[in-house]
């Protein structure tokens, strides 16, 4: 089913009780969640730390779009960006980083890190088309 979003408003809002199982279906559809990452888990921490910047956009009563947005008084960073399927290429992600942009300078955040695997150039042209830039650094985790 094609939804046009330039036709229907899409409204973003913080993360709210009651979004949990429509956040983690539509992270499942776009294959955000991977082993070793637990979406419930993920939306119980962020709801910890800074929560009114987990973003949500709705188009009526459903869940199309996630972002998690966190300032640590360095750097802004963007996770768990997802659009439903059927409501890409109609402005929403775009929208959303906007928002969080917005949203970060108003925190006078002087810059947004994301990080994208490698593999994933499709996500890699959105962001580049939206200004990011892909940096030389070396990306270090370990797991807690």
């Amino acid at each position: 089913m094609e939804i046009d979003a330039q036709h229907q408003e899409v409204t973003i809002r913080p993360y709210q009780t009651g979004d949990e199982a429509q956040v983690i279906a539509l992270w499942q559809r776009c294959d955000l969640v991977v082993p070793g990452n637990d979406p419930q888990r993920d939306i119980q921490l962020k709801l910890q730390v800074q929560p009114e910047l987990f973003l949500i956009g709705v188009m009526g009563e459903r869940i199309v779009a996630t972002l998690m947005v966190g300032y640590d008084g360095h750097r802004g960073w963007l996770n768990y960006l997802a659009v439903a399927p059927d409501c890409q290429r109609q402005g929403i992600g775009r929208r959303m980083v906007e928002t969080a942009e917005q949203t970060l300078k108003q925190l006078g955040c002087p810059k947004m890190n994301l990080q994208v695997r490698a593999n994933n150039t499709t996500v890699i042209a959105f962001y580049q088309r939206l200004g990011f830039e892909v940096e030389e650094r070396v990306s270090m985790g370990k797991r807690l």
